[in-house]
Order: C-alpha cells, then sequence, then structure tokens
C-alpha cells in the first residue's frame, strides 16, 4: 500500500477507543455536578468531525448538545455558556489559535473544558479541566475525532438512561482498527484508480446525507481545497435540488457519499439524478465495507469512520500523482489573518 503504516494507524484508532471508559466515568461525574449542557467547538475541519456526535445527541436525546465556532464564540457567545455548561475542544496541534483563545475565554467565565487533542505538552491540553490525548497525525486523526467524540454522546446518553449498550459497543469498536486497516488494503485498488482519473479534474461537487454529510462537506474544505488546492462545492444531499443541481452537465464531477442510516435514500436521489446528466458520478458507499463482527447498529453510527478511513487512501495516491504534498500551503500558518 502506497505510503501506509498499518501499525500506526491501528495503534492511533485503538487509542481514541481506549477513551471509552474514562470519558463513561467522567460523563457521569460532569452530570452529577449539574452540567445541563454540553458543546463542542472546534476550528475549521475538526468542528465537521464532531457534527456526527451532536446530530446521534439531537435524534436520541432531549439534554441540549450543539456546535459553534471558537472564533465566533468569543466574539458573540450563545446562551448557556456557563458553569452548567461543559464545552469539548478537539485539537489536533493542541495550538490551534482559535482554540487557545477559547480556551481563556472558558476559563474567565466559569465554564468546564474537555480537550482532545493529539499531543498532551501542548496548550489547549494543559489549559482544559480535562485532557484526552490520543497521538494522531493528520492521515489518523479524522477517524480517531469522530470515534472520540461518538464515544463522549455514548456515554451521556447511556449516564441517562437514553442508550443502553454502551459496554457492548465498545466491544465492538474495539475490534474496528484492524478491520480499517483492512478496509484500506481492499480499497487500496480503487483508490489508485480513482485518483488517476480525477487527477486533472479542477472542480468536484461533494453531497451526502446523515451522519456522511459532515465528511462530504470535511473532504472536500479540508483535504481538496486545502490540501490540493482544488475547488469544490459540498452541499447537503436535502439541498442538493435548491441550487447546485443546475450545474450538473456532462463532464462535472459528483461524488455521492452514503451511509446506512436513515437518511441514506436523500443520498440516493441525487445519485440517481446525477447520473442522468453527467458520466462522472462517483459513489462512496459504507455499506460496502466489509466489517465482520459489527453489528448493523453500529454500522450505522459509524459511516463517516468508513469513508474517512477509505478516502485517506486516496489522497495518498492523488498528492503523489498531482506532485502536491498534502502538507503543502500557501497562507494557512505561514501568513498573518
Amino acid at each position: 500500500m502506497l505510503n501506509f503504516d498499518r501499525d500506526r494507524f491501528v495503534k492511533s484508532q485503538s487509542g481514541a477507543v481506549a477513551v471509552a471508559g474514562e470519558v463513561r466515568s467522567l460523563m457521569r461525574t460532569l452530570l452529577a455536578d449539574g452540567v445541563e449542557r454540553l458543546f463542542f467547538m472546534g476550528t475549521g475541519g475538526v468542528q465537521l468531525l464532531t457534527l456526527p456526535a451532536i446530530e446521534l445527541a439531537q435524534r436520541c436525546s432531549t439534554f441540549p448538545v450543539s456546535g459553534a465556532y471558537p472564533a465566533q464564540v468569543v466574539i458573540d457567545p450563545p446562551a448557556g455558556l456557563d458553569s452548567k455548561a461543559v464545552v469539548v475542544i478537539p485539537s489536533l496541534s493542541g495550538t490551534t489559535k482559535e482554540g487557545v483563545e477559547l480556551m481563556a475565554f472558558l476559563k474567565k467565565r466559569g465554564v468546564r473544558a474537555i480537550s482532545l487533542t493529539g499531543h498532551s505538552d501542548t496548550p489547549i491540553a494543559r489549559e482544559a479541566d480535562h485532557n484526552f490525548t490520543n497521538f494522531a497525525e493528520d492521515d489518523t486523526s479524522s477517524e480517531s475525532f469522530y470515534l472520540q467524540t461518538l464515544l463522549i454522546v455514548l456515554a451521556l446518553l447511556e449516564e441517562r438512561g437514553e442508550y443502553d449498550d454502551f459496554d457492548g459497543t465498545v466491544a465492538e469498536l474495539k475490534l474496528l482498527p484492524d478491520l480499517l486497516a483492512d478496509a484500506k488494503a481492499a480499497f487500496e485498488d480503487r483508490a489508485a484508480e480513482l485518483a488517476q482519473t480525477i487527477k486533472d479534474d479542477t472542480y468536484h461537487i461533494f453531497t451526502g446525507a446523515g451522519s456522511v454529510w459532515p465528511e462530504a462537506h470535511y473532504y472536500g474544505m479540508c483535504i481538496l481545497e486545502e490540501m490540493q488546492w482544488i475547488r469544490t462545492r459540498p452541499v447537503h444531499a436535502a439541498d442538493f435540488f435548491h441550487g447546485t443541481l443546475e450545474l450538473v452537465e456532462p463532464g462535472v464531477s459528483v461524488f455521492v457519499f452514503k451511509g446506512e442510516d436513515a437518511l441514506r435514500p436523500l443520498a440516493d436521489r441525487v445519485e440517481n439524478f446525477a447520473k442522468r446528466y453527467t458520466d462522472r458520478v462517483r459513489t462512496l458507499d459504507a455499506a460496502s465495507v466489509k466489517l465482520p463482527g459489527i453489528s448493523a447498529k453500529v454500522r450505522g453510527m459509524i459511516s463517516p469512520v468508513l469513508l474517512a478511513t477509505l478516502l485517506e487512501r486516496l489522497s495518498a495516491h492523488l498528492e503523489v500523482l498531482r506532485n502536491h504534498p498534502l502538507t503543502t500551503r500557501r497562507y494557512y500558518k505561514r501568513v498573518e489573518y
């Protein structure tokens, strides 16, 4: 496999799942201490990775769980951001400027913070009331953040009596790191072929619904735009027919992401339409990934994890074919803004 370290990948995802017990204990303590609201506040793409967990909470519980961008919060904070709230701040580097500023802002308001970082000796890790550090790098971080935020919400639901199989779900998730590595290997040839096909494309439409919509948005914005300088149009499948459909014509590239949840039919509708008007429709379906030992219930919650793990293989081939390393930037952390 091209530029892939299986051991490093498995270790990173195993570390993400390993926080489950500590997370559950923490959620029990926070609820007993009177916490009444949970916010996820990440900067840029990492905030997108929290959305599947937020939406799961909103579907399954009346406990207020929402998300916001740190740069916005320090200017105009949402209602309820007080001592009864807890904020989860994900940051791979642990040094994200907006996250550091948010942490100081929260301390002044007496708001408790949980940080999810890839490095422990960093400002966001050190200043949080509770920190979970799981070493990850750009090519392993998406799955790690998806899994950690999922576990936080599942622990919340379990402690509130709104989810009845936390331990069983965690047992299944512990199988996932090796299964994801196997999925990468199985997808390798298709990833290489797809990268060859799209390496010269200058524009893509990305769409999806349910838990995989954030991954469609993330891959378009954070990988192709930021890391490959390719223009994209991420659009939720529910909104596709209210504007973006008019851009579909022969030769236009449309990526359709499909999950294994109740909103899958919205992606089916876009796929069926787009195939009538362009021959460049690419569908990535979480249901295509073989996961022995993983139940349908758990599969329905990890669709974005599965697509992220496949798409990393596409990225690995694209950077080589386009002679454009994924680490190359013109502006990010290079100029003042």
